[in-house]
């Protein structure tokens, strides 16, 4: 199968029907690698023809698309489909969708390097709030003007508005821009999501590298998310008792939310609370009292386990990740940033003034933490687009923060693998001042990169 080239975007347009066999038939890996010899920037198929696929037919496209990243640095996924086939790749590729998807082509076009029509006005939805963030974060760079809609309802109120915007996009999905795990952050809280019957398998589903990673970054809240657990056994009880002596280490916190215990022995609560887990009848028990919040999510500087020293191993990839956090930052702010000083030591910020910081974890072939400190005044320019305007409201700024250094650690994942090294990355953790970012990272050892940004003093820094 020949692809069709246009403005570095090489498109695959199969028919009929798309199981295993007939995928394998239709189109190979030398086809596409022939299409990115043609200076193609983003291979897609299409599905505009396709009346049918399942997840075996689409596996076929996916590997050829992993083989094809691996040799060269390209955007793939699929394009032309309607609602319902979006919510089946969706469907099929939960928690792990690591190609593109665009709603046309015409779309998939905005993100293409080599689109040379600029300053159109886009308007965007997505529910994922990361995702919003990131196609933003994509289209400004690619030089346009991106309107984000924070909910469904204003979406559809200015899609309705004739002749406002050039461009329309929603069901679309940018790949690797992050960490899809089953978590989510709210006010440095981590939420995890727990359903049906509860048994020794939560040990096997249960992503333990991931929550201690988050430990090390400094979240110190976890709640579980239990409304619809229906009961659960002695092996269930022991696997979370486990998990909250090991959070007691950093004296973290575990709470449990909507759990009932009428098919579940009140003994197990009784015991559950006993090794320090806390519960709550409705989330915003917790969510809602900011005092609580505050308290069981704080930072302890007695908490900090396990120091180690910054190796060799992690040095040698500082390139990409410096060059994720500036090239993001430099493009937000549109500001130029100069490097003044780099050394390895313990951390140092002379003026804790009007600085606010976030942190993200990485681990995998090589595991670590990334801390960004900004004057308030960058965070905040660099926060404008994916908030919409101008705003002194510190939560947020630290809550957008966190969906840009999601983006910053969603581009060091990409620019890692293109060197063969891979990682997963936790979600980030926001500090709204300098001395609760010391009670998780003083005494640690790492690379400190001093910039500017237009005279403005941001650090980096790079630790385990």
């Amino acid at each position: 199968m020949r692809a069709s080239v246009k403005d570095g975007v090489g498109v695959f347009t199969p028919q009929g029907f798309l199981d295993g066999n007939s995928a394998a038939a239709l189109l190979s890996i030398e086809d596409i690698q022939a299409t990115t010899k043609l200076n193609a920037d983003m291979v897609l198929v299409s599905l505009k023809k396709v009346v049918f696929f399942n997840r075996n037919g689409l596996d076929t496209f996916v590997k050829m698309f992993a083989k094809v990243r691996e040799s060269k640095n390209v955007t793939v996924g699929f394009c032309d489909y309607d609602l319902k086939k979006y919510k089946a790749i969706l469907n099929f590729y939960r928690g792990d969708v690591n190609f593109s998807l665009f709603a046309s082509q015409d779309i998939a076009h905005l993100f293409a390097p080599s689109f040379n029509n600029k300053n159109l006005n886009v308007l965007l939805y997505s529910e994922d709030k990361s995702q919003r963030s990131a196609m933003a974060i994509e289209l400004h760079d690619g030089g346009h003007n991106p309107i984000i809609t924070q909910t469904e309802e204003e979406f559809i109120a200015k899609q309705n508005a004739e002749n406002a915007y050039d461009v329309i996009i929603e069901n679309t999905y940018l790949g690797q821009m992050g960490q899809n795990v089953s978590a989510r952050v709210t006010g440095n809280a981590i939420i995890y999501t727990v359903t049906s019957f509860l048994d020794a398998e939560i040990g096997n589903m249960f992503n333990i590298a991931y929550h201690n990673n988050s430990l090390n970054v400094g979240f110190r809240l976890f709640i579980f998310d239990a409304y619809k657990v229906v009961s659960m056994n002695v092996h269930a009880l022991n696997f979370f008792s486990r998990l909250a002596s090991s959070a007691a280490e950093y004296n973290a916190t575990i709470c449990f939310v909507g759990m009932t215990f009428e098919k579940t022995p009140i003994t197990f609560k009784e015991n559950m609370e006993d090794s320090g887990i806390m519960f709550f009848d409705q989330m915003e028990n917790i969510l809602g009292d900011k005092e609580i919040l505050n308290e069981l999510g704080a930072s302890s500087a007695a908490a900090v386990q396990n120091k180690r020293a910054i190796n060799k191993v992690t040095v040698t990839e500082l390139p990409s990740f410096i060059d994720a956090t500036v090239a993001t930052i430099e493009m937000m702010t549109n500001s130029r940033a100069v490097k003044e000083t780099a050394q390895i030591h313990a951390i140092k910020i002379e003026d804790h003034q009007d600085k606010i910081a976030s942190s993200i974890g990485f681990y995998g072939d090589i595991d670590g933490m990334v801390i960004l400190i900004f004057p308030k005044d960058i965070a905040k320019k660099a926060c404008q687009l994916l908030i919409g305007e101008e705003t002194d409201d510190l939560d947020l700024i630290l809550d957008t923060l966190a969906e840009l250094v999601n983006i910053v650690g969603g581009k060091v994942k990409t620019l890692l693998s293109n060197h063969k090294v891979n990682v997963n990355i936790t979600l980030p953790r926001t500090y709204p001042d300098i001395d609760s970012l010391l009670e998780i990272a003083q005494d640690r050892k790492g690379v400190q990169v001093d910039l500017s940004f237009d005279n403005d003093k941001f650090l980096f820094f790079l630790t385990r």
